[in-house]
């Protein structure tokens, strides 16, 4: 028998440290290639945005994911097992998602919705125990829900049905938490609020995020879609450089350190954006010093 070698033992140590792995996935529906090549991995309690312009496959790579649609090429492993050897209770067990468009539950109170999230975990004739509804009752007053605990889910904002699908997410107690747009319909202060709040879980978590300063504040790592094409990967001052905004967003930025967390600031110009047919970079039109240049 070959003896383990100290790389054997680091890369052992390295794999047993990833809770996702995407491996040259790539998804074609009716011809047209959505997704492309790619790869990536998630360390375990890791928050990871995933960023990008409209149509570049975000959406479509959570979907992969969670199992909602099956990719033409590659694998997916979820703590070093391949997410389609998982049975739809083990994988609900280990995954929770929060998809873009709220559903409706109708005849459905606040309370009775996340109290869906015990479901993976218990038999199919079990009811709720005292600790089950103390759970419900935190993870409602950690989403600043608590007063809406009786009231129709249908009858929430946008905003309140968004944090009652996050409060259901934690119930579920996940050790990966999928997010397509959590703070779509947040108000500025929900959206800090819940990413923290999410971040806070220590749990790993991949969250599709449009805006680029929440998501440089409050992530890990970042990746960047373009094209349904990895266009980069790495810590945010790694990813949002003006350069690169420029040219995936089509837009001119100025970068700058936060003032609190030192992260990517990213400042934006008015009337610099170049069209979406149009491939040439949008140049920054501010100088080395950070003067800005009149057109």
């Amino acid at each position: 028998m070959k003896p383990s070698t100290s790389t054997d033992v680091q890369s052992s140590a390295v794999l047993a440290n990833v809770a996702l792995n995407v491996s040259q996935l790539s998804w074609t529906i009716e011809g047209k290639t959505i997704l492309s090549g790619i790869n990536f991995a998630l360390q375990r309690g890791e928050m990871l945005g995933l960023i990008g312009p409209n149509g570049a496959g975000k959406s479509s790579l959570l979907r992969c994911i969670y199992r909602f649609i099956r990719p033409t090429l590659g694998q997916i492993s979820l703590f070093s097992q391949d997410i389609n050897e998982l049975s739809p209770k083990a994988f609900a067990c280990k995954v929770a998602v929060v998809q873009q468009d709220t559903p409706h539950y109708f005849d459905m109170t606040t309370e009775q919705l996340v109290a869906m999230g015990l479901t993976p975990h218990k038999g199919m004739f079990d009811t709720n125990s005292s600790g089950d509804s103390e759970k419900i009752i935190k993870a409602l007053e950690k989403v600043g829900l608590s007063h809406k605990r009786y009231q129709q889910y249908e009858r929430l904002s946008g905003g309140e049905k968004q944090r009652a699908l996050i409060a259901r997410a934690i119930v579920q107690q996940p050790q990966l938490l999928i997010l397509d747009e959590p703070t779509n319909h947040l108000d500025v202060r929900y959206q800090i609020q819940i990413l923290e709040l999410v971040r806070s879980l220590g749990i790993s978590v991949i969250a599709s995020i449009h805006d680029l300063n929440l998501a440089s504040a409050l992530c890990d790592s970042l990746l960047l879609l373009d094209k349904g094409q990895v266009s980069a990967m790495g810590t945010p001052s790694e990813v949002l450089t003006e350069e690169r905004i420029a040219q995936v967003f089509g837009v001119c930025a100025q970068v700058m350190p936060h003032p609190q967390h030192a992260n990517p600031l990213i400042n934006y110009f008015y009337g610099y954006q170049k069209s979406p047919t149009d491939d040439v970079a949008v140049s920054a039109p501010h100088n080395i010093n950070g003067e800005i240049n009149t057109p």
